[in-house]
């Protein structure tokens, strides 16, 4: 058996853990290490844990449970430790930043937002505003481009596609900036031309979803925006 680690909070967080199961099977309940004013909450498991769909929302109930009620750093699906004293030993060692981030993130919430455009509207658009591309499309939809046309078109609409993807990322995380403590993008993928997570404060959580709600209001029906929280501020721990 290892140590299964969920997060690290303060020792005077309430730590709400009962009723709760652990990852692994057989599960054993959440408890706490304490190490000074920290606390790593977590619970017995097997060496070899997989990532089953009913461990990962075990993983993410903890995290929450604990979001309710306090400042908490969650650390993502995985973290293990052979015994208690590996445990006490690392909230030691990194008691300081542990303790600092805490107080960073006391008070908020993740939200991460993913949007995306309708590629066929944008294409349109792009071929409406560019006169080149609009003739080298309709030069290679009547057979009378060079055989270099259909790559070359390709490329300047690549082109244009990622600049006014990046612009509207752009646009939408200036837009909602001033509500959040702290901003971390990642390179969106597939259709997707944003993936930005938040770290919003509980006072400023109310401007926040309305402003963003106006934004895809704004955008229209072509845009897609999915925002999920609020969450433990996994990506700012």
């Amino acid at each position: 058996m290892v140590l299964y680690i969920y997060s690290i909070t303060f020792k005077n967080h309430p730590l709400r853990l009962d009723g709760l199961e652990g990852v692994g099977a057989p599960s054993s309940p959440p408890r706490s290490v304490t190490a000074g004013p920290l606390c790593a909450v977590v619970s017995d498991a097997p060496e070899e844990l997989r990532p089953r769909h009913s461990d990962i929302g075990r993983h993410q109930e903890v995290q929450q449970r604990l979001l309710a009620d306090g400042a908490v750093l969650p650390l993502g699906f995985g973290y293990t430790a052979p015994d208690e004293d590996a445990v006490r030993q690392v909230l030691e060692e990194r008691g300081d930043a542990y303790a600092d981030r805490l107080h960073e993130v006391e008070g908020c919430a993740e939200y991460n937002l993913k949007a995306s455009q309708d590629e066929g509207m944008l294409l349109r658009e792009i071929l409406a505003d560019s006169e080149t591309a609009r003739q080298l499309n309709d030069d290679i939809r009547a057979d009378t481009a060079g055989p270099d046309a259909a790559v070359r078109l390709g490329e300047m609409v690549a082109n244009e596609v990622r600049a006014r993807q990046e612009a509207l990322a752009s646009g939408v995380i200036e837009a909602l900036r001033p509500f959040a403590r702290d901003i971390d993008s990642s390179p969106p993928y597939g259709a997707d031309f944003l993936d930005v997570s938040f770290l919003v404060n509980g006072e400023q959580d109310g401007l926040f979803l309305a402003t963003q709600l106006s934004l895809a209001h704004q955008m229209g029906d072509e845009f897609e925006f999915r925002l999920n929280g609020p969450l433990p501020a996994y990506s700012f721990s």
